[in-house]
């Protein structure tokens, strides 16, 4: 594996409450999965995940928690994610919830990166393997 100081290192959510949430639900094998706008991507510079990339995630403050392996990555529209993606991300326990938070996240995060968050825009949906795991 490579050295993870040569891994791209990123966090969860918007706030530090939900980074940590977020993280843990990894930790505990829970999160196998994230998602993310084109939108995101695209503004900030960074390329799409593809199968096989090792991410370091870490806490709020920056430290690095674990190592992950993208294990597959899907791109379609906000409104065709299926409760079966959804499930993975280990967060919510319906279709709906799953929705309803992460319409929250893409609004706000659409306020700070510049993109309305629409039905039809374009989500990264990655599933991930822990490989690594740091105290």
């Amino acid at each position: 594996m490579k050295n993870s100081e040569d891994l791209e290192h990123w966090h969860f959510e918007l706030t530090e409450q939900a980074c940590n949430h977020l993280l843990g639900l990894v930790l505990d094998g829970k999160k196998r999965a994230t998602s993310s706008s084109v939108y995101s991507f695209r503004l900030q510079g960074m390329k799409i995940p593809e199968t096989g990339d090792l991410s370091v995630i870490t806490d709020w403050d920056g430290h690095p928690r674990c190592v992950i392996r993208t294990t597959a990555v899907s791109i379609l529209p906000y409104k065709d994610i299926t409760f079966e993606l959804a499930v993975l991300e280990g967060e919510d326990d319906t279709l709906d919830s799953w929705k309803l938070n992460h319409e929250r996240f893409f609004r706000e995060e659409g306020r700070e990166l510049g993109y309305p968050f629409t039905e039809t825009m374009d989500i990264v949906f990655e599933e991930f393997e822990v490989v690594e795991t740091m105290e």
